[in-house]
């Protein structure tokens, strides 16, 4: 039983210890780390205790499009076992069904729902808002299309953003209708008039939306949870003890079955994941540090057995020095001899495109978002509310014209601004000149196709930003051929240790979080699930990114490679 909990995600966010406390306390947002659940499905595929797979989505809250790929065609892979693969959920939003379409059976609750809302880019624009409180923001940029601080300098979405935002989106939603069409027996023309039409043909199913999802061919069966029961205990046989069906989780599968990490004879392929927002300095997993990251290459690069790199990279980007830090070991790694290849996951953009050039290859999933090849920089300032309200003002005196001129309460000297503009510009210049040396390409053809603006996996791999198009486990047995490992090569992920003690630790609070959550209440209703995640979302849109900008954010330089590029 595949039964994801929360977002699933490249990597957990924190370390062993973080995540275990979170479990027990019902503090963190659940996460499942997706190449768990493609290992169970592929092992469970040959397994002949095994007799169906069922997918539970009820308390999955999402997946990148990228993701979700990986994880259908695991589930299109298990099917060739001629093993039935059931779906159920109260509830199929855009992710959800997705996956579920993969599914030889889908099953809906009386009163469920199915809602393909397709993708989107929305966000919080705070000119006005900014000049009524006098603040300043003091934004440089480069690139037309670097639309990530618009929303310090207009009250809407320019015309470059929208362009570039409806193409890539478009072609997520053009993969998504065309893989789920396909599945499901219908066409994209049948699917896009659904949805078009969605209120006529809900007033002819008498409002019954889960009626109405039935009769689309969008699932094979509605009613209660008993109708799903029963059909599992035909496929699987009658657990009378639990009154319910015989299964297995994910995670209780994994460790029947043990770690199916390949060995191998002939050398290792090691795996780095680089997940998150690029900073300076070593950070947790989930958040991509300077230091802790580069420090993961450097171990790879100085083990004689690993022959290859493989670099998995799920990040909008960041700093601009840290990524330039992480690039550097890759480096290295390839002049040791080392192969390095790059597999971008959902996003790679930015900061992380800037770590994936000195790579021998590049894979991208089709629905990858890539490139926003650009550079920015703020510096906002607050001395005009400080006068205005408080009647507070800033003066003293300085042995240089830079001293004290880094301060944001007081006004951005115009000889500053110029400092930042030409190093930002420098930047940009570093950031194509790189990209030019990787990709084999003049700088001014970089150009043309950087300026910040976001790109697809499919359309990158046109325009020559990426080599070739598929997931983790190509990229990987990719990084074998060329580092000519045969076929008995070790995979190996590599991720930072811990000791003997905290492990201990972790392994004790991880086993008592998996059922005190629980008994304290803290599990959510879909409908709770649903409330949430749209409040979230907006106060996460409205403050979340930005707060990164203003004080998440570490870069010494205050020079960001940063794209906010996430689908809704």
């Amino acid at each position: 039983m595949i039964a994801p909990k929360g977002q699933i995600v490249e990597q957990l966010a924190g370390d062993a210890i973080e995540q275990a406390k979170g479990q027990l306390t019902g503090n963190s947002r659940p996460e499942t780390l997706g190449r768990d659940l493609v290992r169970t499905i592929r092992a469970a595929k040959d397994d002949k205790r095994v007799k169906a797979l069922l997918l539970d989505l009820n308390s999955m809250s999402g997946a990148r499009p990228a993701m979700l790929q990986d994880l259908k065609a695991a589930v299109e892979d298990f099917k060739e076992s001629e093993k039935p693969v059931i779906a159920t959920s109260d509830y199929y939003l855009k992710s959800q069904y997705y996956l579920a379409s993969a599914a030889d059976e889908i099953y809906l609750t009386d009163f469920g729902l199915v809602l393909l809302d397709g993708y989107s880019r929305y966000r919080a624009y705070h000119r006005e808002g900014l000049e009524r409180l006098e603040i300043d923001s003091n934004v440089v940029r480069v690139g037309e299309f670097k639309s990530a601080v618009e929303p310090f300098l207009r009250d809407s979405m320019s015309d470059e953003a929208k362009e570039a935002n409806l193409e890539w989106l478009g072609d997520l939603w053009r993969s998504y209708l065309t893989d789920v069409s396909a599945a499901r027996g219908l066409t994209p023309e049948t699917m896009t008039e659904g949805i078009a039409n969605l209120n006529a043909q809900l007033a002819g199913a008498d409002g019954d939306i889960s009626q109405l999802a039935l009769e689309s061919g969008l699932v094979d069966h509605v009613g209660g949870r008993d109708v799903l029961r029963q059909r599992m205990i035909e496929l699987v046989g009658e657990d009378e003890e639990e009154q319910s069906f015989y299964r297995i989780g994910h995670a209780d599968y994994l460790e029947v079955v043990g770690d199916d990490v390949k060995k191998g004879k002939s050398g290792k392929v090691a795996v780095i994941i680089a997940k998150g927002t690029i900073l300076d300095g070593s950070h947790p997993p989930g958040t991509i540090g300077g230091n802790s990251t580069a420090a993961l290459i450097r171990k790879a690069r100085n083990d004689e057995d690993v022959k290859a790199l493989v670099l998995r990279v799920d990040s909008g980007g960041g700093s601009a020095s840290a990524s330039e830090l992480i690039r550097q070991e890759f480096v290295l790694a390839r002049e040791a001899g080392k192969k390095v290849v790059v597999s971008m996951a959902g996003v790679a953009a930015s900061g992380g495109y800037w770590i994936s050039t000195a790579s021998d290859e590049i894979w991208a999933n089709p629905n990858t978002i890539t490139g926003s090849i650009g550079i920015f920089g703020m510096i906002p300032t607050y001395q005009k509310p400080l006068a205005k309200y408080l009647g507070t003002r800033i003066d003293g005196v300085g042995t240089t014209w830079l001293g004290g001129q880094l301060r944001q309460d007081r006004a951005l000297n115009p000889r500053l601004k110029e400092f930042v503009t030409q190093s930002i510009q420098r930047g940009y210049r570093d950031f194509v000149a790189r990209v030019s040396e990787a990709r084999g390409m003049t700088t001014e053809d970089v150009d043309k196709i950087a300026r910040g603006r976001v790109w697809s996996g499919i359309d990158a791999h046109e325009i020559g930003l990426v080599d070739r198009l598929g997931g983790l486990e190509e990229a990987i047995a990719s990084a074998a051929e060329l580092a000519e490992l045969g076929e008995d090569y070790g995979v190996q992920y590599v991720e930072k240790e811990l000791d003997w003690k905290d492990r201990m630790i972790a392994d004790f609070l991880a086993s008592a979080g998996d059922r005190f959550p629980q008994a304290l209440g803290f599990e959510q209703s879909p409908a709770e699930r649903l409330g949430l995640s749209v409040l979230g979302g907006a106060l996460g849109e409205t403050l979340g990114d930005y707060a990164d900008i203003l004080s998440g954010f570490n870069d010494p330089y205050g020079m960001y490679a940063y794209c906010f590029c996430e689908a809704e």
